[in-house]
């Protein structure tokens, strides 16, 4: 067996056959000689299937499955905020606190999920429900102040929102 087959092998190992069919779902909508550029859905295809966390040996297998370097994977990961390196909570909440969100309050939403989640930013509920992640910028400025908990925005939160939506979690 040659090492390339054996990298073959630990890809098809650590991708599941559902996640390689999407991921290319999404090579195939660029040209041939740049299925490089399907990079950030097969991070976030591969941090889907790992519970909401992609580790080094995913990116590894994400940079074979593509044919590019692995730093060049290991970039975007690392880069963009919507990729997680470690464990999170069922329910991943982004605060958007950049300034349309801070000068809409994005301050006393985050005191209010501190003190009801007992966590910081950055942390995660001792049972694994939540984590509380600080995000720059979720696009959804005109709904300030927001958050993103899995694909779903809210936003124009008050604590009694935030608490109506936190009780209606599984």
């Amino acid at each position: 067996m040659t090492a390339k087959d054996t990298r073959q092998t630990d890809v098809m190992d650590l991708i599941s056959e559902e996640s390689r069919a999407e991921i290319d779902h999404w090579i195939k909508k660029y040209p041939d000689d740049r299925k490089s550029s399907a990079v950030m859905a097969a991070l976030r295809i591969v941090q889907d299937q790992n519970k909401g966390f992609v580790t080094n040996e995913l990116m590894d297998a994400v940079a074979e499955f593509l044919d590019m370097p692995p730093i060049a994977v290991y970039e975007v990961a690392t880069f963009y905020s919507m990729y997680e390196r470690q464990p999170v909570g069922k329910h991943k909440i982004c605060v958007c606190t950049n300034i349309s969100c801070m000068l809409c309050g994005s301050d006393n939403i985050v005191a209010h999920l501190s003190n009801r989640l007992g966590i910081g930013l950055g942390g995660t509920t001792t049972d694994g429900r939540f984590t509380l992640k600080e995000v720059e910028c979720l696009g959804a400025c005109v709904e300030a102040p927001m958050f993103q908990i899995g694909d779903t925005y809210y936003g124009n939160l008050t604590p009694e929102k935030i608490d109506k939506i936190l009780d209606n979690l599984d």
